[in-house]
């Protein structure tokens, strides 16, 4: 299967390419560097964010689980 291909047909998606930080749509690199897939360009362009304030949410968690909070 080609990176290019999508498995929803003419639904446009929208990744984040680590390497880059450019927006893609559709996934046209490697998908080791891409976060998404994301349905908005916008939503892609705030893809590190989004997975900075995520990863900040479970470290959270994980230190109450732990009893560290």
């Amino acid at each position: 299967m080609n990176v290019n291909d999508s498995a929803e047909g003419d639904h446009a998606q929208y990744w984040f390419n680590t390497y880059t930080h450019e927006v893609e749509q559709g996934a046209q690199s490697d998908y080791r560097q891409l976060l998404g897939p994301y349905a908005t360009r916008g939503e892609a362009e705030n893809a590190l964010q989004h997975a900075k304030e995520r990863n900040e949410a479970w470290d959270a968690e994980d230190a109450s689980w732990r009893g560290d909070a």
